[in-house]
């Protein structure tokens, strides 16, 4: 009988002993013990200069790193050594899950992802301060996801703001359908990798505006233009839609659609061992109010987690001190 792979044949996504949402300090140090104790680890995240770390230009505090080192750096060690023990990491940006399922699910514009435990570890770099027009137009030109709404501006002209690798990779998923994409960058510089800003500054169909910064949405039953003031001047631009990608400081939950109970502050509740009021699922680093901002506490929280969410799946409640590590 042949076992050969059908093309078009449906499959079960593949189910994870442990599936993270967040690869910085906290996401990613999980990560670390988790596949150290030989459980099947993945970590979705949108990537490395989209949260804090990645905008950090210098860390001079972090333990036993006695040199300054850029955020990205760290993070990519961390990372690095991650793999070292079989994680596996995967770009994405988590657009809903299902908490409640067994296995518990997480989807992105691109695929379904399955783990019987998960760790929310997405920072609270979520916005509040919203532009005129923004609110009004979401669904109707404004878009936070290229990866989902691309294909609804086909030969049309876009916008994108912001200046993270999130950003860059989603306004080159653009090319491919629109006609015309203006990049926003808010800053003189980027955050990205330079190869990336060098595919992005090279593309024909994109044009850069560096220190442009939106003013207002413009529209009435849906995006027509956009309204921006950068280096000293003012512009109406027209554009079809507008896919904004710039960051705050409340943490990232939108995902979640209530699943969990949060403070008033927006923050994730957990437990003394990082567990939220779902069993099998752990909230670490800047998604806490109790959390202290600091890329070394996020990652003790992330080992903590990783430690916990092997006693459960092991059927061992609970954490008590560990000596023999």
């Amino acid at each position: 009988m042949s076992t050969d792979f059908v093309i078009g044949e449906s499959s079960e996504p593949q189910t994870y002993d442990v599936v993270v949402i967040g690869g910085g300090p906290a996401g990613a140090s999980a990560a670390i013990y988790t596949a150290r104790a030989d459980l099947t680890t993945l970590v979705i995240d949108k990537g490395l200069t989209a949260g804090a770390m990645g905008m950090a230009s210098k860390i001079a505090n972090y333990p036993g790193l006695p040199e300054p080192i850029a955020g990205t750096d760290l993070v990519r060690r961390i990372r690095d050594q991650a793999r070292s023990f079989g994680a596996s990491f995967v770009d994405g940006k988590v657009l809903r899950v299902d908490l409640k399922a067994e296995p518990k699910r997480a989807w992105t514009g691109s695929a379904e992802y399955r783990g019987r435990a998960m760790i929310i570890a997405t920072g609270a770099m979520g916005r509040t301060n919203r532009f005129a027009g923004e609110d009004r137009l979401l669904g109707r030109g404004v878009s936070y996801c290229a990866t989902c709404d691309a294909a609804f501006f086909r030969d049309r002209t876009v916008a994108v703001a912001g200046n993270s690798d999130e950003a860059i990779d989603e306004a080159l998923t653009l090319t491919r359908f629109a006609s015309r994409v203006h990049f926003l960058n808010p800053r003189a510089d980027f955050l990205a990798p330079e190869g990336l800003v060098d595919e992005l500054r090279a593309h024909e169909k994109i044009t850069v505006h560096p220190s442009t910064r939106i003013k207002e949405i413009v529209g009435d039953t849906g995006v027509e233009a956009i309204h921006v003031v950068g280096r000293g001047r003012e512009e109406i631009i027209d554009v079809a839609g507008i896919f904004i990608y710039l960051q705050g400081n409340v943490p990232i939950t939108d995902y979640l659609d209530g699943q969990l109970p949060t403070s008033g502050e927006g923050c994730i509740v957990v437990d003394t061992t990082f567990q939220t009021e779902v069993e099998g699922v752990f909230a670490v680093g800047d998604v806490l109010c109790t959390h202290v901002k600091q890329a070394a506490i996020s990652a003790a929280e992330g080992v903590t987690a990783a430690i916990a969410v092997d006693r459960h799946l092991h059927g061992r409640e609970g954490l008590r001190p560990d000596w023999s590590r």
